[in-house]
């Protein structure tokens, strides 16, 4: 039996009754089945993760209540910007000449009083503070001395650095109420910069170098006692708030820093974080 082209090239009417069966059973012309691909994918483009008007699915109003039980803390920072927002577009700014408006200070004012009235108590804090930043360096030092872990020390000169250039930079007014110790550190009531605090700091520093190391209960003491320096430098007007709130910033960033630097050092990206405590490698590497 011959093959069915050639049956149809010696038979036109065979070849037009050959095609008209092949358009029944594909039951669409070519050209409408091209079109309707077209249709059905610019569809899928429209209608693929995308809401109402052309906007992201997650901008609907189902969208919007996904996001928000998923993500509530995100969705949190986003209240607190619109919020912020409309605060610091109204609120009255503080005149030239006049002194700074901290709330650190308005919190603390009753403790800031009772020190006041009681030098002996005062000079007290201060020596308890000035111990507790000897523990800090104590402890930096003991790190890489003993354990030859040096990521601390590095963090710590690291934020340092960054206060001085810092505080050269931008010299903050002592408080009017600043409650000077000479058993305060730097002992002897010496000039020192407000911007930001190195105490915080280098206590942030202390405490993470612990964490990684599994001393999670000397860490606990650390942040306790950073907390109690916070209140007591909101006290004797020390330090303004944002001084100690950037010196906790600090510190977490000096501390990843230099966990980064080590890591570069010690290549291949295997000592991330610096948990193993092989930084020392990086340290006596030529």
């Amino acid at each position: 039996m011959p093959p069915p082209s050639l049956a149809a090239a010696r038979d036109p009417a065979a070849a037009a009754t050959t095609t008209r069966r092949r358009c029944k059973e594909a039951k669409v012309h070519p050209a409408a089945a091209e079109g309707d691909e077209k249709v059905a994918m610019g569809a899928a483009a429209a209608g693929g993760g995308e809401g109402w008007g052309g906007l992201p699915e997650w901008c609907s109003a189902a969208g919007v209540a996904g996001v928000i039980r998923r993500h509530p803390l995100p969705a949190l920072f986003a209240c607190g910007l619109l919020l912020f927002m409309a605060v610091e577009y109204t609120i009255p700014m503080v005149r030239p000449g006049a002194p700074p408006l901290d709330l650190g200070f308005v919190a603390t004012q009753g403790m800031h009083d009772a020190v006041a009235a009681r030098p002996w108590l005062n000079e007290l804090l201060a020596a308890l503070n000035t111990v507790f930043v000897a523990m800090q360096a104590g402890y930096i030092l003991w790190a890489i001395l003993a354990e030859q872990r040096p990521r601390a020390a590095v963090a710590a000169l690291m934020m340092f650095t960054c206060r001085g250039m810092l505080g050269c930079a931008t010299q903050l007014p002592l408080p009017d109420e600043f409650l000077g110790s000479g058993m305060d550190f730097p002992v002897g009531n010496v000039s020192f910069f407000l911007f930001f605090s190195g105490h915080v700091a280098g206590a942030v520093i202390a405490a993470a170098d612990m964490r990684r190391e599994g001393r999670l209960a000397l860490a606990r003491l650390y942040d306790a006692l950073n907390v109690l320096q916070v209140v007591r430098l909101l006290a004797c007007r020390g330090h303004y708030t944002i001084d100690l709130a950037v010196g906790v910033g600090a510190g977490i960033l000096f501390d990843t820093l230099a966990g980064c630097y080590f890591d570069a050092k010690n290549g291949d990206g295997k000592n991330a974080h610096c948990r193993s405590c092989q930084c020392h490698k990086a340290l006596l590497a030529h």
